[in-house]
């Protein structure tokens, strides 16, 4: 008995022993082995850690005028489980459809929405019409569904179902304005393209913490310790861009775009002497803050990420180098219309050429015949080669946007690349932004500045400058005496009013150096006898450079005639130019008394007025006029109201659709004004020589009637006006004359006249 009390006692020791062996091990093991993860996940029971999203830096102009920022917008979620309980599922359907545009069908889906057990969701975004939506639609729902204030309270989720959530959205002031400089921000946070994605780092800042201590209810414990790390804002990024020239660039281009329809268009103006990109615009082009609507081409930064042969523009080259190497005889002779190397000839756009001119007539006139002469024969490859790179063909001029190409500037196989290359052809393919900084080493003494279009980085709530990007100078290219002498000339190619291929690029009361370019496409490895890339690189003004300015259109439809080409890139650039130099408040010094320019008139607009009252009014204002049709009233006028014209020149006045309406006499006009009033009548325009219109005859034939205009130089217009009038009256028994109403008021017979049709 005593020995089982005793096996029994020690058995029950044993056990008490044991247990507080073990309880002593496991409060070892949770507070020495286990404390420091057992604390982790008390601190996560009782802390909550709140991220604190900064502000996405702005983007705004050299002005500090904005051009991306963000700002609030708000995402709807629903609650299918209180939806159901609040039986007002019906209603958020329909209003919130009428708002969004989003189908009731796909929103029904939503608000029904379950899980995979078959119960009804808590939290359903509506994607993705109501995804970021903005401060105006959000405040549209808001009142619609009657919601609780502030908006983006949480209480709206369980109170009616529908809760506005408050998320920052990136804005575009400017809409489509600078696009493919600014790049865009996506819905999913993401920065794409442009600078957006180029200076993502510095714009989107660095996100802050705050830590607090709650109880299990959510509720903030007293005396509870709180960590706080404050979000850092993005940086601020200052362009050296313009809004007010980017504004004009892109303007002039979308009305040329849309008369011309080019695959593609781009235009640039930069301070020739800092290297700063003042506007830079393609079209195709998108909307930044609706960048889900855009096609993929219309993405492409054409200014920076195409290569093209450049054509005649490309003549800069040839002759600055000769002009640097003393080869360059303004006055010297040589033989124009065709050249033949080797077992291939070489030809001017005009192939009979203008017999034996000088060398600065064949560079206003753009003769490849001179070019291959100077180039190939006295500069020679090596040293042609030589200023090519020089000027920076072929390597990529560092300008700070993503996505830059090279192009490449010597591919001689055969003595023949090397001979087209001298007119841009051929041997050498290059980029917008090349060609730009180009001209503008030109245009600034010899001196090419790197091309760049951040200006400054600042403090986002200061406005202080926190760096400032300096001009770069990447070499002198030339010498100023050299860039002088080819400013000369270039001159020259704009403003000789007769033979001056770059004349439609001529501004009143500014001296303007340029070049045009018209170079063929190559199709199937051919070069297409109807498709062209047209080009205009020009700087004002001449004595003292401050913008130079390239305008680049992509096989615009220009109905087979590259002399059309003449309406396009000159004529957008005239118009930037123009209108960038007023409001740079750059003079123009040049009198319209003292330069032999008779002053100018603006038209009044007669749109829509009867014919009785535009008769009268451009009597009064002495200003001629032709009445096409017999309609009476004004459908169109052309040129349009508010155009300056000299008082020698005609309006027209457009009284029925063209179909059917007598041509006016073009007789004397110059090119460009006959071309002018083609496109006006709808009529395809032939054009054969150079200068003023001598003759126009109909061309049968083709979908579109065309007519044919025989242009010859100013002095010798009275002979050819001469014969045509013997012609016509030979012809006057056989056909009679058409006539015209024509000022001031009296009619009179306009000359030969042709039929049109569109």
């Amino acid at each position: 008995m005593t020995k089982k009390v005793k096996l029994r006692t020690l058995l029950i020791g044993g056990l008490f022993t044991l247990f507080f062996v073990v309880l002593i091990g496991k409060v070892y093991w949770v507070q020495v082995v286990d404390a420091s993860e057992l604390l982790k996940k008390a601190q996560d029971m009782w802390e909550r850690n709140k991220t604190i999203q900064p502000v996405r830096g702005s983007i705004v102009d050299r002005n500090k005028q904005v051009l991306a920022e963000d700002g609030p917008s708000y995402t709807i979620i629903v609650n299918p489980k209180i939806i159901a309980t609040l039986k007002n599922g019906a209603e958020i359907v329909k209003e919130l459809s009428v708002i969004l545009g989003k189908p009731e069908s796909e929103l029904l889906d939503q608000v029904t929405k379950k899980k995979e057990d078959g119960t009804l969701l808590t939290w359903v975004e509506v994607r993705s019409e109501g995804w970021k939506v903005d401060v105006e639609m959000a405040d549209k729902i808001a009142a619609a569904l009657k919601l609780n204030m502030p908006i983006s309270s949480q209480s709206n989720l369980y109170t009616h179902g529908v809760y506005l959530e408050e998320s920052p959205k990136r804005y575009y002031p400017g809409g489509s304005l600078a696009a493919h400089v600014l790049g865009y921000f996506d819905k999913n946070g993401k920065a794409v393209m442009g600078l957006e994605a180029a200076y993502n780092d510095m714009l989107k800042g660095k996100a802050g913490h705050i830590v607090t201590e709650k109880d299990r209810m959510g509720y903030e414990l007293p005396d509870a310790k709180a960590s706080y790390e404050p979000a850092e804002d993005g940086k601020t990024l200052q362009l050296t861009i313009d809004r007010n020239i980017q504004s004009y660039i892109e303007t002039a281009m979308e009305r040329s775009y849309a008369e011309f329809k080019p695959k593609s268009m781009t235009a640039i103006a930069m301070d020739p002497k800092t290297g700063e990109i003042l506007g830079l615009a393609n079209m195709p082009t998108f909307n930044p803050a609706k960048y889900w609507e855009a096609k993929p081409e219309d993405f492409r930064n054409n200014a920076i990420a195409s290569q093209f042969e450049p054509g005649s523009t490309f003549k800069l080259v040839t002759l600055a180098g000769t002009v640097e190497e003393g080869l360059f005889d303004p006055n010297e002779k040589f033989k124009s219309g065709s050249i033949k190397i080797y077992d291939r000839t070489l030809n001017d756009h005009n192939l009979k050429g203008w017999g034996t001119i000088s060398y600065l007539e064949g560079l206003k006139r753009s003769s490849n015949v001179a070019f291959v002469k100077l180039g190939y024969e006295k500069l020679k490859e090596e040293k042609f080669k030589q200023y090519i790179a020089k000027f920076g063909f072929g390597q990529k001029t560092g300008i700070d946007l993503p996505g830059e190409v090279q192009g490449w500037g010597d591919r001689f196989r055969y003595p023949v690349d090397y001979a087209t290359a001298t007119y841009g052809q051929g041997g050498v393919s290059v980029t917008a932004i090349q060609q730009i900084a180009a001209y503008g080493a030109i245009a600034n003494g010899g001196k090419m500045m790197q091309p760049h279009v951040v200006k400054a980085v600042l403090d986002p709530k200061t406005n202080e400058v926190i760096q400032q990007i300096e001009p770069k100078t990447v070499r002198q290219v030339v010498s100023p005496e050299t860039a002088s002498k080819v400013t000369e000339y270039l001159e020259q190619v704009v403003s000789d009013k007769e033979i001056g291929t770059g004349r439609n690029a001529n501004i009143d009361g500014y001296r303007v150096a340029g070049k045009t370019g018209t170079a063929n496409i190559v199709i199937n490895g051919k070069y297409a006898d109807d498709q062209w890339v047209i080009t205009f690189v020009g700087y004002a003004p001449v004595e003292d450079p401050k913008i130079v300015v390239l305008v680049l259109a992509d096989q615009p439809d220009l109905h087979g005639n590259y002399h059309n080409g003449g309406l396009v890139a000159p004529v957008v650039f005239k118009e930037i130019m123009s209108q960038s130099l007023r409001y740079m408040n750059v003079t123009a010094h040049v009198s319209q008394e003292l330069s032999g320019v008779e002053k100018k008139i603006a038209t009044p607009d007669t749109s829509g007025k009867p014919l009785v009252d535009a008769k009268k009014q451009l009597g009064d204002s002495k200003i001629k006029y032709d009445v096409l049709g017999k309609g009476a009233s004004v459908i169109a006028q052309f040129p349009a109201g508010s155009t300056e014209i000299s008082p020698n020149e005609r309006i027209y006045l457009l009284t029925e659709e063209s179909e059917g309406v007598d041509l006016p006499n073009m007789q004397g006009k110059s090119m460009r004004d006959a071309l002018a009033v083609c496109s006006f009548m709808k009529v395809d325009c032939q054009v054969s020589g150079e200068g003023y219109v001598a003759s126009q005859t109909v061309v049968s034939g083709g979908e579109r009637q065309a007519v044919a205009l025989q242009l010859v130089p100013w002095n010798e217009l009275e002979k050819a006006k001469v014969e045509a009038a013997k012609l016509a009256a030979a012809n006057q028994a056989a056909t009679s004359g058409k006539t015209t109403q024509s000022s001031t008021g009296t009619g009179s017979k306009s000359g030969t006249t042709t039929k049109t049709k569109p």
